[in-house]
């Protein structure tokens, strides 16, 4: 069982520079702060990812894509469900970092659903990486135990609880389109 001080130590492990695990709405997703070079350069380390592919962003709330997007977003449009979670690509400022945005002029964002994934955004105060707990090509850990049998040594601590009940990683789509680019 996830406690209040389960996020609170991801929270001051992800702001002091390390990166954590933890469960999202199919797949336990990799995080640090976006800002941080060398954490995410870790986290691209550890699964073994091209930079050029970009990474992930999930919020607890639109406004914590303050300084990352200039569009005008509408939290209902980037709401997710539980069991239907979709990640959107939206317009990046100039100032969000190329190891985010990768080879890409959008970022991908998520408004998670996810409980221990929403307190953990809450409790940093900031969007966070999420890109899922697994080296490139291989599938991501759903569980703990996996979790910890893969990838255990090579984060800096693993939230416990579950994923949600999506099968895998969310849907990706373009919001100024709404075309698909990743199918659930």
């Amino acid at each position: 069982m996830v406690t209040s001080q389960h996020i609170r130590y991801a929270a001051r492990v992800i702001n002091r520079g390390g990166v954590v695990a933890y469960p999202t709405e199919g797949v336990f997703g990799l995080g640090c702060l976006p800002d941080n070079f060398e954490a995410v350069g870790r986290i691209l380390t550890i699964k073994k990812r091209e930079p050029g592919m970009g990474l992930v962003l999930i919020v607890s709330d639109i406004d914590q894509l303050s300084g990352w997007t200039d569009a005008a977003l509408d939290g209902k449009s980037l709401r997710s469900t539980l069991d239907q979670p979709v990640t959107w690509i939206v317009p990046a400022t100039s100032e969000v970092p190329w190891w985010i945005r990768g080879d890409h002029a959008g970022i991908a964002v998520r408004m998670t659903a996810h409980p221990v994934a929403r307190a953990l955004c809450r409790e940093v105060d900031s969007p966070i990486v999420s890109t899922s707990a697994n080296i490139s090509g291989r599938p991501p850990a759903r569980s703990v135990f996996v979790l910890r049998r893969v990838l255990g040594s090579l984060v800096d601590y693993i939230v416990p609880g579950e994923c949600g009940p999506a099968r895998g990683p969310s849907e990706i789509r373009d919001i100024e389109t709404g075309r698909v680019l990743r199918p659930a």
